[in-house]
């Protein structure tokens, strides 16, 4: 058992002597904190898709289908923008996507909708 287990670390040590370094881009501190920003943000404000979503199908198709259509795609928007934040803010050290962008569009629930209320 000690033996394996003196094997099994020397050869760890042999796979990590020997790895060639990894090139990556290099961490842009200041996009890096604004995708920390953003993900914080999203993580607490996705349920604020909910009420945005009902909100929109009602004016659009009418209080039923606000209170049916709108809590639905409420629910999964708000899914989505809360993944995304929790994504972003686990992985912000780390330029992924390419140039710290934006996993989710628009980037915050409170800007413009990327897609017209009425293309749903």
């Amino acid at each position: 058992m000690r033996t394996a287990v003196l094997i099994g670390m020397l050869a760890g040590l042999v796979v990590l002597a020997t790895a060639l370094p990894v090139s990556a881009e290099g961490m842009d501190s200041g996009k890096a904190v604004t995708k920390l920003t953003r993900g914080a943000v999203n993580l607490v404000t996705g349920w604020v898709e909910l009420p945005k979503r009902i909100h929109e199908t009602s004016q659009a198709s009418g209080a039923w289908a606000g209170f049916t259509w709108g809590l639905l795609r409420g629910l999964g928007h708000g899914f989505i923008r809360t993944s995304a934040g929790a994504y972003e803010f686990v992985t912000f050290p780390f330029p992924a996507p390419p140039g710290y962008a934006s996993v989710i569009q628009p980037e915050y629930v409170f800007s413009e909708s990327a897609v017209p209320s009425s293309s749903y």
